[in-house]
């Protein structure tokens, strides 16, 4: 009885997730463990078969071919440093995470969700990236192709407003304070192991003082989002 109770339970869970991720997707999957490989983080399955790394991995690499081919095609007459800056603009960490969570990822990512630090890290854009890699393995790169067109890069990915935005978000905030006399620095708060990874708290400062602060488990990541933080707290 038990086993029946198990089996049942076990799909009506897998019969729930098709349907969120349906939802998600915009089509229904038929390979569902490919999906949960690709929606599961390291916290919860350590085995490079089992969690999302691989096929993360090779997701990054899909979708940078795919936004480089609608560069390409959008942009005829502008030049190479040009097409490399707007796709670096269009996939970096946080631009990625923003639309895994406009997405619902979050929702229907496996992760530990006791680590409050994930909860604030750029894992779904992980997540969205291994989504990619999944998508491009069963349905091949044309499909996949048209998927990302269709529902990140157009309901996402506005080029014409990504133009004007700087890439690095620090040089921003320095050229604001070169103009105003201001010194900015990055400073680490704290560095901490959780879950066998280093987790670094960063501020940004203004003339030694703290402006925003933010966490993540590289400093290049977490002071690029204190950057950001500071540059919309300062209304630059």
């Amino acid at each position: 009885m038990q086993f029946l109770f198990d089996f049942f339970k076990g799909n009506k869970k897998n019969i729930e997730f098709k349907k969120q991720l349906a939802n998600v997707l915009g089509f229904t999957p038929k390979n569902l463990s490919l999906y949960k490989t690709a929606l599961s983080h390291r916290s919860v399955r350590e085995g490079a078969d089992e969690n999302n790394e691989r096929l993360e991995f090779l997701g990054d690499a899909v979708l940078s071919s795919i936004i480089a081919h609608h560069l390409f095609k959008k942009y005829p007459y502008k030049g190479e440093g040009f097409l490399t800056e707007m796709r670096s603009k269009m996939v970096n960490r946080q631009k990625l995470n923003e639309i895994a969570l406009k997405m619902g990822l979050k929702k229907i990512t496996f992760y530990n969700k006791f680590d409050n630090a994930l909860k604030i890290s750029q894992i779904f854009g992980n997540s969205l990236e291994a989504v990619i890699g999944a998508v491009y393995l069963e349905r091949g790169y044309k499909n996949t192709q048209q998927w990302v067109e269709d529902f990140i890069i157009l309901p996402h990915l506005f080029t014409d407003d990504l133009e004007g935005i700087d890439i690095n978000i620090k040089n921003k905030l320095y050229g604001w304070a070169n103009k105003n006399g201001k010194a900015v620095e990055f400073a680490t708060l704290d560095e901490k192991y959780e879950h066998g990874r280093r987790l670094f708290t960063i501020a940004a400062t203004v003339d030694g003082e703290i402006i925003a602060q933010a966490k993540g488990f590289n400093k290049k990541e977490a002071s690029q989002i204190a950057a950001q933080l500071a540059v919309e707290k300062l209304g630059i």
